[in-house]
């Protein structure tokens, strides 16, 4: 699976699971400042990603992720393994 196959399954889930609008989803989008997620949205979504990615998403990797480009770039090195 390729970075623009990830980036297009994460906004997909960005969308359905916490209701974002698409076209503010982007790389450079931070969860809290520009899409408005709280600790409890990013965890749901990182519930998803780990569900539709089949990856393990530790808690220390997971405070560090602050916009939607760090979740692929997070999603991308843990499916090269």
């Amino acid at each position: 699976m390729d970075r623009a196959d990830i980036e297009s399954k994460m906004t997909e889930l960005l969308v359905s699971e916490l209701g974002l609008e698409k076209e503010k989803i982007n790389p450079g989008a931070s969860f809290e400042e520009d899409l408005e997620v709280d600790s409890l949205g990013v965890v749901e979504l990182l519930m998803a990603l780990e569900d539709e990615f089949g990856v393990k998403i530790p808690d220390e990797e997971a405070e560090e992720l602050l916009t939607v480009g760090q979740a692929i770039d997070l999603v991308e090195k843990k499916l090269a393994g």
